[in-house]
């Protein structure tokens, strides 16, 4: 079975600029809501195993039955359609349980990254999540740990599934069951704050299973290959908890839950998944191939075992660097027995979050790919760029609770507005696809009325340098661009020779980054040269506002936190801590 389905694009040029983009493919049949997925595969395969997440294993029969049990039990505590079940734990067994239990009752399930519960000092945008939602259940599986957070959402609390799971199924059970439709919210998640304040993204079955049929049609294999994944990426973020978790569940593949995460302290945990069990499919954001990527070549064996079954690799959520892209390609035609082809996508929690996919073997560093069948995109001009809208099946109604919101998401055709801009691959050729050009909110203009594309520099920078985790650019209404950065750990080290973290003044570091800056700039003009870079000991910090769950940061957030650091890229004479493209500044 091919891995690809072949994109057609029909393209149309309207009157007033903007360009509509389909798919040519019609999207294909899917089930009325995600609890019928569940219940054909408990029939057709009740035996095989769901998801695994190193304490034990779940199979699709157990699933369903616990589904209906603990549906019931939800039911009888309280939570409704209007009361949902609120999520504070991280991705597990009980947590895919309790998620399941609420698709089959009918009751919306709200999960909350573990962080604003485990990290955050005063629970603020927990306890504000909560006071929208009015959750009539809220779940965690470590009463200790949870403890104060599940405090702060005042809400009934639950800790403990198996009491749960010995409810007997009823009545009223039945009579939800019956009452979901694809307009039923299955879910709420909450944004990750780029653009502003979190928002409650209302998430209905039509939307989930919509987008699914989208990927079955792409990606054509899925249909008797179910897939296998290893996967660590938040169930509170649309990535993991909807596309990944639902790719498993539709096509009654195995979701191996991958307990660590790409950070020094937990990376040992996800090679130890990885080592344990061969993923068909591999998905993952740029941060966490950055991480895995100098295992693979630092271990043949390792590398020629992560790929012995692959059928692709798949980065989302982010910005790939060029240079992490060639070293993943290099490492796939150096240990890969088959060809594996590397691919994205672009979306967005409104989306469901699938909007186009770049499903060809070929495709480069950058593209997001085409619309999927059904998905219709709108390219708008907008200061100079063109601003992806969509409309589809996959597409939010709305914000949970929130008019205003919702009404500003859509313009007058009914698209919603995403805030990213792309650019066709090739003007002449739009089935070549779309290339992704950054946020429109986090643009600006220098004095000399130059517009800065951050999202292009952020990359250059981060690609080029090789050992900076991230990155945000500064210089609005300045006359010149600059950037502050963070740290990889892991590349430094190896950059540096060291066997121990690398101070951020160590000479060698700094002669490197400042010879990177030196580089990027050659022969540009002031809007696509950055000048002077200032590395960051403190990283983002998730109660500010500063990073999210799926491990971007918040550009606007960081700069107006971090004001003083910006005034120090722009010191008269040079901050001695402050990187010059001209050499280090000691």
């Amino acid at each position: 079975m091919r891995t690809f389905a072949e994109p057609r694009v029909v393209a149309e040029q309207r009157p007033d600029g903007a360009l509509l983009l389909r798919s040519a493919e019609p999207l294909g049949d899917h089930p009325a809501h995600l609890a019928l997925s569940l219940r054909h595969w408990a029939s057709a395969a009740p035996d095989a195993v769901l998801a695994t997440d190193g304490t034990g294993s779940l199979t699709y029969g157990r699933a369903a039955r616990d589904a209906d049990a603990i549906g019931q039990a939800l039911l009888d505590l309280g939570a409704s359609r209007e009361r949902p079940v609120m999520v504070l734990s991280g991705n597990s067994l009980a947590h895919l349980r309790i998620t399941l239990a609420c698709y089959t009752a009918g009751v919306p399930v709200v999960p909350v990254s573990a962080a604003y519960s485990l990290l955050s000092k005063d629970h603020g945008r927990l306890r504000a999540m909560a006071e929208l939602v009015r959750p009539g259940v809220v779940f965690a599986d470590d009463a200790d740990a949870f403890g104060p957070a599940l405090e702060a959402t005042r809400a009934h609390a639950v800790t403990d599934l198996e009491p749960l799971a010995a409810a007997v199924p009823g009545a009223s059970l039945a009579a939800a069951f019956d009452a979901i439709t694809p307009d039923t919210v299955a879910k709420v998640l909450f944004t990750s704050g780029s653009t502003g304040t979190p928002k409650g993204v209302l998430n209905t079955h039509r939307m989930l299973t919509a987008n699914q049929a989208m990927l079955r049609a792409t990606w054509p294999f899925l249909v008797d290959e179910p897939p296998v994944l290893v996967d660590w990426l938040p169930w509170s973020h649309t990535f993991g908890g909807n596309h990944n978790v639902h790719l498993v569940l539709t096509n009654g593949g195995t979701f191996h839950v991958d307990t660590g995460r790409p950070a020094p302290a937990l990376f040992e945990r996800s090679i130890t998944a990885l080592t344990a069990t061969r993923p068909t499919v591999y998905l993952n954001v740029p941060a966490g191939y950055a991480v895995l990527v100098p295992r693979l070549e630092a271990d043949p064996a390792f590398a020629r075992h992560f790929f012995s079954r692959l059928r692709l690799l798949f980065c989302a959520a982010a910005a790939m660097p060029t240079a992490l892209w060639d070293r993943i390609r290099r490492l796939v035609d150096r240990h890969a027995d088959h060809p594996i082809p590397l691919t994205a996508a672009w979306g967005a929690t409104e989306t469901a979050p699938a909007a186009t996919s770049a499903h060809w073997a070929d495709a480069p560093c950058g593209s997001i790919g085409v619309p999927l069948p059904g998905v219709t995109v709108k390219l708008v001009p907008v200061g100079g760029k063109r601003e992806i809208r969509v409309a589809g099946p996959n597409v939010t109604p709305g914000y949970f609770d929130a008019p205003d919101r919702t009404a500003a998401a859509f313009d007058e055709d009914g698209f919603y507005r995403t805030g990213d801009a792309a650019a066709l691959a090739d003007p002449a050729d739009p089935g070549r696809g779309l290339v992704f050009d950054g946020r429109i909110a986090e643009d600006f203009k220098l004095t000399t009325g130059s517009w800065v594309s951050t999202g292009a520099l952020r990359t250059a920078l981060v690609s080029a340098a090789g050992v900076l985790s991230d990155a945000v650019i500064a210089g609005h209404d300045r006359a010149e661009v600059t950037a502050l950065a963070w740290l990889n750990p892991i590349e430094a080290r190896v950059l540096c020779g060291k066997d121990h973290d690398v101070a951020l003044d160590d000479q060698f570091l700094r002669d490197h980054l400042a010879d990177v800056l030196a580089s990027l700039g050659d022969g540009l003009g002031s809007a696509s040269r950055i000048t002077r870079l200032l590395l960051l000991a403190d990283p983002p910090d998730l109660d500010a506002g500063e990073i999210t769950d799926k491990g971007y940061v918040n550009q606007l957030a960081v700069l107006g936190r971090r004001a003083g650091a910006v005034e120090r890229l722009y010191a008269d004479p040079p901050d001695p801590d402050v990187i010059t493209a001209a050499g280090s500044a000691r």
